[in-house]
C-alpha cells in the first residue's frame, strides 16, 4: 500500500497553483445575455460594459453576433504586452456598437418633412443637440454645427442652420449646400431643444421613417476610457458606428469613435469605424485647464508640449499604439488623429475613405490620418482614398517613416509641416492630382511615384520642436528655412508643362530657390516634369507619357503604367542611412526608429531591389501590366 504524506498532497497545489493564477478568465456577451448571470459561454452577459468591469489584465472579453448600443469605458487595463484586456468579436460573428438609438413615433409635418419629441432624459447627461462643435483652428464658415446626427438606413442626413431650410419647398436648396459635392449632399434635419423636450425635424423623401431604420446620435463616443493611463488593450473584429465625437484639436483632449485617452500599447485592429461627426480613432492628447486656450498659435502648442511632459509624455508610459486593418470612414474630422500621444505607434494595413469630403465646416486638422509628433512611428501598407487630405505629418515627424501607401483621389496626398527630419518617405503611390505640399526640411523620399504636383515653401514665422534621438525631449526649436531633403530613385510624372511656376509645380525644380541644398540622384522625370537644377546623374526631363491610370474592379485596384525603355536608363543607389547622412537641423541620420542602420531594399510589393542598381520608383521589375497595388 502506497504511503501517503501531507507534504504528497501539498505540491501538487504548490506546482498547480501558479498555473490556476495565470490561467485568463474569459468573458461572453451575447444580446440575449443578462448581467446577472455569470459571463459563460453557456450563460453571458447583456452588456461589453459589465465584462469589461470584472475583467483583469489577462483577460479576454468575447462579444457574440448582434447590435449593441453603448459606450464601453475600461475601468482598467492590463500590465504589459503579455497581460492584455482583450475585447474582440467573436469569430466569424458581426458585432456592432454603436453611439446611436433607434428612433420611431415621427409623425409627418408636411410634404417630405417628419419630426419627433424626445424627453431630454433620453440623452442622459449628454445631449449632442445642444453640443456645438468648437475649439483650436475650428472655423464653421459662419454656421453652427452640432454633434448631434440623424441617420436613414445607416447613412447621416445634414444639419440645416434653420428650420426654415427644412420645411422649404421640395427642391430648395439653402445656398450653403452648395458648397457640398453631390456626392456627399443629403436630406435635411433640424433640432430644437428647450427644458423638458429635444424636437427633431427631417425629410425623409420618399419613405416613411417609422417603416425604415433610423437612429440619431445619444453617445459622444463608442469606446473610450474616461481617464488616462488604460494601458495594454485590445479591440479587434467591431463595427464601431455613431458617435458624437467632438473637434480634437492638438492643444485638446481627443475624443474619437474609438480612442485610447493618453495611453500605452493598444492593440486596434481588424473593426470596421464609420459614421464619427469628428474623428474616428484617437490615439492622443490629454485633457487640462488649458484645452482650447492656444489663441491658434505655435507659441500655445509649445506650451501645450511642456504640459504634456508633466503628464508623462515619454518613450515609457505614451504611445507604442497599433492601428491595423481596420477600415475607417465617413468622418468629418479625421479618420486617425493623434496629437503626442502617436509617438512610437505604427498604423498599417488600413483603409481609410471618404475623410472630410462633406465639408460642412473647415479647420485646420482634417485629414485620412493627422499626426502631430509622430516620433519613430510607421505609417506602412495603408490604402487612403478620398479624403480632403490624405496624410499630415504636423509638427515632430522625426523619425518617422512612410512607406509603401496607396494614395489616389484625395484633395491631397500628403503634408509635412513645419518638421526637421530625420523622416522618411518611401516606396509610396501618390496618384492624386496633388502629391506633395512640403513645409518642412529633412526629408528622405526615397523610390516613390508621384503623379501630382510638389509644393516647397519655407515657414520663417513659426518655430517647431526637433529632438535628441528616438526620445520626445525637446532638443531645441527653430523656423523652416526648407530644403535639406533627399530624393532618390523617384519618379516624377508631370502635365506636359515646364519648370515650376514659384513654389509649386512638378518634379523638383521649385526646391531650387530653397535656403538648403537637396541631394537627389536616380530619378526619372516622365512628360515634363523637371529636375532639380543641381541634380547629379544626368537627369533629363524626358517627353514620353508613362500612361498612368489606377483601375478599380470590385475589391481589386491595379495601376496601367508604360515606364518606356528610360526608366533603365536612371543611375541609381541603393538608399541607406550611409547614402541619406544626417538632417542639417537636428544633427540626426536616417536610421530605422531602434537605431539600427536603415536599407530600403523591397519594393512596394515586398519584392526583393538590385543590391547595387534598384529601379527607380516603387515597383522593382513589377512584370505584367497591370499592376495590382491593393492588398486584398
Amino acid at each position: 500500500m502506497r504511503r501517503i504524506t501531507i507534504l504528497s498532497l501539498i505540491i501538487p497545489f504548490m506546482v498547480l497553483g501558479p498555473q490556476i493564477a495565470l490561467r485568463a478568465t474569459e468573458f461572453h456577451v451575447a444580446t440575449q445575455g443578462n448581467d446577472a448571470s455569470r459571463g459563460t459561454k453557456s450563460a453571458p452577459f447583456r452588456t461589453i460594459q459589465k465584462a469589461a468591469d470584472l475583467a483583469q489584465p489577462g483577460d479576454v472579453i468575447t462579444v457574440h453576433e448582434g447590435v449593441y448600443r453603448e459606450r464601453i469605458n475600461p475601468p482598467r487595463g492590463g500590465t504589459s504586452e503579455q497581460k492584455r484586456i482583450v475585447y474582440q468579436a467573436a469569430r466569424g460573428e458581426k458585432v456592432e456598437i454603436k453611439g446611436s438609438e433607434v428612433i420611431k413615433n415621427w409623425v409627418r409635418v408636411q410634404d417630405t418633412v417628419w419630426k419627433v419629441t424626445l424627453p431630454n432624459v433620453t440623452f442622459g447627461n449628454f445631449n449632442p443637440y445642444t453640443d456645438l462643435i468648437h475649439g483650436d483652428w475650428f472655423e464653421p464658415k459662419g454656421r453652427p454645427h452640432h454633434t448631434g446626427a440623424v441617420y436613414l438606413n445607416g447613412h447621416w442626413l445634414i444639419e440645416a442652420v434653420k428650420l426654415d431650410e427644412v420645411l422649404a419647398t421640395a427642391g430648395t436648396k439653402p445656398s450653403w449646400l452648395s458648397q457640398v459635392g453631390e456626392r456627399y449632399q443629403a436630406q435635411l434635419w433640424f433640432a430644437e431643444v428647450d427644458a423638458s423636450n429635444t424636437t427633431i425635424w427631417a425629410q425623409f423623401k420618399g419613405v416613411n421613417p417609422n417603416e425604415q431604420q433610423v437612429e440619431i446620435n445619444v453617445r459622444q463616443t463608442v469606446f473610450y476610457p474616461d481617464q488616462p493611463g488604460r494601458n495594454y488593450i485590445t479591440v479587434r473584429g467591431f463595427t464601431m458606428q455613431h458617435a458624437a465625437t467632438p473637434w480634437a484639436p492638438p492643444t485638446a483632449e481627443q475624443v474619437g469613435l474609438i480612442g485610447t485617452h493618453w495611453s500605452k500599447g493598444w492593440v486596434i485592429e481588424g473593426n470596421v469605424v464609420s459614421y464619427s461627426i469628428c474623428t474616428g480613432i484617437a490615439l492622443g492628447k490629454h485633457g487640462d485647464a488649458y484645452d482650447n486656450t492656444s489663441a491658434n498659435s505655435a507659441e500655445g502648442y509649445v506650451k501645450t508640449i511642456e504640459r504634456a511632459f508633466q503628464k508623462g509624455w515619454n518613450r515609457e508610459t505614451i504611445g507604442h499604439h497599433i492601428v491595423r486593418n481596420n477600415t475607417i470612414s465617413h468622418c468629418e474630422q479625421a479618420g486617425v488623429v493623434g496629437s503626442l500621444g502617436a509617438a512610437f505607434c505604427t498604423v498599417t494595413g488600413n483603409t481609410i475613405h471618404d475623410i472630410h469630403m462633406r465639408q460642412l465646416f473647415t479647420g485646420a486638422e482634417m485629414a485620412g490620418i493627422k499626426f502631430h509628433a509622430a516620433i519613430d512611428s510607421v505609417i506602412r501598407d495603408n490604402h487612403i482614398y478620398r479624403t480632403c487630405l490624405g496624410l499630415w505629418l504636423d509638427w515632430m515627424a522625426q523619425g518617422t517613416r512612410v512607406s509603401a501607401n496607396l494614395f489616389h483621389d484625395n484633395g491631397r496626398d500628403l503634408f509635412v509641416e513645419v518638421n526637421h527630419g530625420p523622416f522618411i518617405v518611401d516606396n509610396n503611390l501618390f496618384l492624386s492630382a496633388a502629391s506633395l505640399l512640403d513645409v518642412s526640411e529633412g526629408g528622405a523620399y526615397v523610390h516613390n511615384l508621384f503623379n501630382g504636383n510638389i509644393v516647397s515653401a519655407p515657414e520663417p514665422n513659426r518655430e517647431t520642436p526637433y529632438h535628441p534621438a528616438h526620445t520626445t525631449a525637446v532638443a531645441g526649436l527653430t523656423n523652416v528655412k526648407g530644403g535639406d531633403c533627399r530624393f532618390y530613385n523617384n519618379i516624377f510624372v508631370g502635365r506636359g508643362g515646364g519648370s515650376a511656376k514659384g513654389s509649386e509645380g512638378y518634379g523638383l525644380s521649385m526646391y531650387d530657390k530653397r535656403e538648403y541644398p537637396l541631394q537627389a540622384g536616380g530619378n526619372v522625370y516622365y512628360n515634363g516634369a523637371v529636375p532639380y537644377a543641381k541634380e547629379a546623374s544626368n537627369a533629363k526631363s524626358l517627353a514620353a507619357d508613362p500612361q498612368l491610370k489606377l483601375v478599380e474592379e470590385g475589391n481589386k485596384i491595379t495601376l496601367r503604367f508604360n515606364p518606356g525603355p528610360e526608366l533603365k536608363l536612371a543611375r541609381t543607389r541603393v538608399a541607406n542611412t550611409a547614402l541619406l547622412g544626417k538632417a542639417k537641423v537636428s544633427g540626426l541620420p536616417y536610421e530605422n526608429a531602434d537605431g539600427s542602420p536603415l536599407k530600403i531594399d523591397t519594393d512596394y510589393l515586398g519584392k526583393k531591389r538590385n543590391r547595387t542598381s534598384p529601379a527607380a520608383g516603387p515597383f522593382e521589375n513589377p512584370g505584367t501590366n497591370p499592376i495590382p497595388v491593393n492588398r486584398l
